[in-house]
């Protein structure tokens, strides 16, 4: 008798191609013509001279740093900003007409977009799956891990993060997650089975750990593919054993396991290969969603993600759209100009925690985090601002004023729906397919940020190094409003001004 196999459904893990050196290349994909699947890769941040996520260190000089820039993982590259006196140069958005045009640095050479602007050797992102794992709900035991490969890992908590509390609710769901110094990605799922024993319902998690994040959403698919195998056919784990072999890492030898530097890339190319696959899942964008989703509070998070605070995204479960959440808090605070940030802590994406992640949690000077889980309200010593679905609230009495929006907040967000807008009107007029509202979004708080951190540093190193109210409005900033803000952000980087206001005077 011949046992017939079961790793027919084997190859599902490569329904989304490797990249393609000449993907850069190309023209982007218009979003009617790609394909209904689903996705969820939170897209990364590159890493702009220390201000980036990395837990390794980087230099900078005067003449070079690296773009702090968001990317789709199927891109990768280095983007240096070079210039021959050893000034830097800043991108700029603009409105021309109806159309939104898109950044140029500057300089006198026009003749391609971003000159100056060179790209390294592609950073190869090779297959790092560490880890292979099936989590499935017992009703006498709770979570655990019932399988996993290699079988001598440390999967402690694993079982929880990979089925988030208040999943008993839901179908399905995804979640991202770290497991010490690994990221990981889990499908769970959920179906009603016929069994006094299971209590009429069935639940798993089948999930993969990496050393990045960067090409978790590649085997999206196939989680998904092989949580509902494992649901109808629990035990037959030959799929995932074919697939480790097939996947698993070739860790250094030293096992120390750091989060080595995520690739960065050239922002040539932000049009071309700009969230394909989470266009997907969500039609208007990640970044568009997120910013819809909070409205004008968004220019609170910027705030607090800029001044690297600790912040906490509390929402029921499905928790896959809020992992998003998470990473899109992290662009906010893109700087691009070299040298700034070098001093301060980084704001690290956790993704989703639960009540296991506390120990870490007490040692993070700042992070961005989501949970389903209300207890951590109460553990206010973990967190700077909490965020309570649309509600943003601090229990630091110093940064209470940040809650408020001031007229330039409004201002600043009217002129980012406008140009949302102009953007809308032209692909939908003009059907102009080479710019999209992720674009358009991140590169604004990168050009804001951009300004306020030069205006400071050439205030800094004026022979008079005194910040006037011309010099906040100058930065789009309120002098009354946001003064506050501006005192904890000349603290935490570290910059030498006085800052003098309607004769009130601070260092």
């Amino acid at each position: 008798m011949v046992e017939q196999s079961d790793r027919a459904p084997l190859l599902d893990w490569e329904e989304i191609p490797p990249p393609d050196p000449n993907q850069a290349a190309q023209p982007q994909p218009r979003e009617e013509d790609v394909p209904p699947e689903k996705s969820s890769q939170p897209a990364v941040t590159g890493i702009a001279a220390g201000t980036g996520w990395s837990s390794s260190s980087g230099s900078s000089t005067a003449t070079s740093a690296t773009t702090t820039i968001i990317r789709s993982p199927t891109q990768s590259g280095t983007a240096v900003v070079v210039s021959g006196d050893g000034s830097q140069k800043r991108t700029r958005t603009e409105l021309s007409g109806r159309r939104w045009e898109r950044p140029q640095p500057l300089g006198a050479d026009r003749t391609t977009p971003f000159p100056g602007l060179l790209m390294k050797d592609q950073w190869e992102e090779k297959d790092q799956i560490v880890a292979v794992f099936v989590v499935t709900f017992d009703t006498r035991s709770g979570n655990m891990v019932e399988w996993c490969l290699p079988h001598d890992i440390n999967l402690d908590g694993v079982e929880f993060k990979s089925m988030a509390s208040g999943s008993h609710r839901i179908t399905n769901d995804f979640i991202y997650f770290r497991k010490g110094c690994y990221f990981g990605l889990a499908c769970f799922a959920n179906i009603p089975v016929e069994s006094e024993l299971e209590r009429g319902a069935r639940m798993k998690s089948v999930g993969i750990l990496s050393p990045s994040y960067t090409l978790l959403y590649r085997y999206m698919h196939f989680l998904e593919n092989q949580v509902r195998h494992q649901l109808q056919c629990p035990g037959l784990y030959s799929p995932l054993e074919a697939f480790y072999e097939d996947k698993k890492a070739v860790l250094p030898p030293t096992g120390n396991g750091l989060v080595t530097a995520c690739p960065t890339w050239s922002i040539t190319t932000i049009n071309r290969c700009m969230h394909p696959e989470m266009k997907i899942t969500h039609p208007a964008g990640c970044m568009s969603q997120f910013i819809q989703f909070f409205g004008e509070q968004i220019m609170v998070l910027w705030k607090f993600a800029l001044l690297r605070k600790r912040l906490l995204i509390f929402s029921p479960p499905p928790v896959g759209v809020v992992c998003y959440r998470v990473y899109c808090c992290c662009c906010l605070a893109n700087v691009s100009l070299p040298g700034i940030g070098v001093s301060v802590p980084e704001l690290r994406p956790f993704f989703y925690i639960n009540i296991a992640d506390i120990s870490a949690l007490e040692t993070e000077l700042s992070y961005v985090a989501c949970t389903t889980e209300k207890i951590f309200e109460e553990k206010k010593e973990l967190y700077d601002v909490y965020v309570d679905n649309q509600n943003v609230k601090t229990h630091r009495s110093h940064l209470q004023p940040l809650l408020r929006l001031n007229a330039a907040d409004k201002e600043k967000y009217r002129k980012l729906s406008e140009q949302r807008q102009m953007l809308l009107y032209s692909q939908e007029v003009d059907e102009d397919c080479t710019s999209n509202e992720e674009d358009l979004f991140i590169l604004f708080f990168m050009e804001l940020n951009n300004r306020i951190f030069q205006t400071l540093s050439e205030v800094a190193g004026s022979t008079d190094p005194t910040l006037t109210a011309e010099h906040v409005r100058a930065m789009g900033l309120d002098p009354q409003g946001d003064r506050s803000f501006l005192v904890d952000l000349l603290e935490v980087y570290g910059i030498d001004v006085t800052l003098v206001i309607d004769n009130l005077c601070c260092t």
